[in-house]
């Protein structure tokens, strides 16, 4: 019997309208519109195109839920300027955490002086933009055990422990923000999210679900700090978590090989202008020859590996290390693991993401994030920056993502950055490296509109393949189906 029919649906790049029959979870059958099961619940789309539920392959679901309850600094364009928009929300609070702050073509720089000298004796502490920094004043210094700090700004590990505090609001309140925040995807079409939040993940979704959060599939990462308790529980890649109702599945393990851009820890090959000494190539936060045993340690207990590598020296060792473990069975095939990022590249090395089988797991709006940092930080070599077409081109898989709060959980911002390269009318930036809308869904579904497929589908206003970058960014969503369930529905 059939559960629901989608009626009038047009697929991808076709004027033929399809009716789609879901049963059980799974779609039955994909024939003319007009000939489904007329006795079934309908959903009339109305000559709408129908996608393939949307992934967003790279979230950090706490940081992007509690992104909007923290005090935005993104638009400071000066140390001071920041210092001065934290001291604004001073008055009254026991603590302020601000985020998005920018500093690498700041002409100041961030300092624990001039953020005492806005904020006074609360404690303050701003996260960058790229996550991988934090600059806090001295009270937020002494509560995060660290009196005495010469400027303030924390970077990499240091950052990273001050945030795993600051998260820390609770299990309830963190629940119900990370709920609201997944119906929000889910309202962008977005059916799945692999959470690679630095927490023990497992408990946290297994809660969540337990507790009626079920707008979308996830699979969790595991990172080295829960890496023995991982192995211990025997938690394998592509395993559902039990208790879950099949939404909840263990991810890959992620370990982090280098920074950020914009922080200039990203690992490369050529020195950063102007930096200090030490600090000229960016910053190896987990060494070649430390990362094999460890992913090795992983892929023995079926783990997939995936690894964070910006910069092209990173990038570089990484695909070397990769090349040295065992592929992982998995439910979905054998799988070597994925670079997450893959920023900044040599040219030489986009064959290895195909001759490997190592998925180029890229962020496409970065790329309008980081272009005048890039020019700057990495001038002569953009041409060598967020290289999709060439990696396609190379025979790698892509796999798009948000990398949520460091860009909106929304795959259509992602996907309209992949087409378009640009964004608030500026020229598109290396456009060459550009890649089509058909592309760009593809690297963004897991499934296929197809009998015996699971039934995650989006109904959208306009067709992705004659839409303009613009359109592409503020794509109208009419529905989300969740194994046949709508998740969100707007007609």
């Amino acid at each position: 019997m059939t559960d629901l029919v989608v009626a009038g649906a047009r697929p991808l790049g076709s004027d033929a309208p399809v009716d789609v029959e879901i049963a059980g979870g799974r779609i039955t059958a994909v024939v003319p519109a007009g000939t489904g099961d007329r006795g079934a619940p309908r959903i009339e789309a109305d000559g709408r195109t129908v996608l393939p539920g949307l992934w967003d392959r790279h979230v950090h679901a706490s940081q992007w839920a509690q992104r909007a309850r923290r005090v935005d600094v993104s638009s400071a364009v000066t140390a001071a300027e920041a210092a001065a928009l934290a001291g604004e929300f001073v008055a009254g609070r026991d603590e302020v955490v601000g985020m998005g702050y920018q500093d690498a073509l700041w002409p100041d720089a961030p300092d624990r002086a001039l953020l005492d000298a806005a904020t006074g004796d609360v404690p303050v502490a701003l996260v960058s933009h790229d996550l991988h920094a934090c600059w806090l004043n001295s009270a937020a210094l002494a509560r995060h055990g660290r009196p005495g700090h010469p400027t303030g700004v924390l970077r990499e590990e240091e950052a990273f422990d001050v945030v795993r505090v600051l998260d820390d609001v609770g299990d309830e309140q963190l629940d119900a923000w990370v709920g609201d925040a997944m119906r929000a995807a889910a309202a962008r079409g977005i059916v799945g999210v692999v959470d690679l939040e630095m927490r023990w993940n497992a408990a946290d979704w297994t809660r969540r679900v337990r507790g009626g959060l079920d707008a979308v599939r996830v699979e969790f990462g595991v990172y080295t700090q829960h890496l023995d308790r991982a192995i211990e529980e025997g938690l394998r890649t592509g395993d559902v978590l039990p208790g879950t109702e099949g939404l909840v599945a263990v991810g890959p393990y992620k370990v982090l090989t280098d920074g950020a851009l914009n922080t200039r820890t990203a690992w490369c090959v050529d020195p950063y202008p102007d930096a200090s000494v030490g600090d000229e190539f960016g910053l190896a936060t987990v060494a070649p020859e430390h990362l094999l045993p460890l992913l090795q340690r992983a892929t023995a207990a079926g783990l997939v590996p995936a690894v964070h590598a910006i910069g092209d020296r990173a990038n570089r060792e990484a695909l070397a290390v990769l090349a040295q473990v065992d592929p992982v069975a998995t439910p979905d095939g054998p799988r070597r693991g994925s670079i997450e990022h893959a920023q900044l590249l040599r040219r030489e090395d986009l064959a290895r993401f195909a001759e490997l089988g190592v998925v180029a797991s890229v962020q496409p709006e970065h790329a309008m994030d980081d272009r005048d940092v890039a020019e700057h930080h990495w001038a002569g070599r953009t041409d060598r920056a967020f290289m999709l077409r060439s990696l396609v081109e190379a025979g790698a898989e892509l796999a798009l993502g948000s990398d949520a709060p460091v860009a909106p959980l929304d795959p259509w911002i992602t996907i309209a950055a992949a087409v378009g390269r640009t964004r608030d009318g500026r020229a598109p930036w290396h456009p060459e490296q550009a890649i089509d809308a058909r592309t760009a869904i593809d690297a963004s579904t897991r499934t296929a509109i197809a009998p015996g497929e699971r039934a995650d589908l989006v109904l959208v206003d306009l067709d992705p393949v004659a839409a303009t970058p613009e359109e592409l960014r503020t794509m109208p969503v009419a529905a989300t189906l969740l194994a046949g369930r709508a998740t969100h529905l707007a007609i």
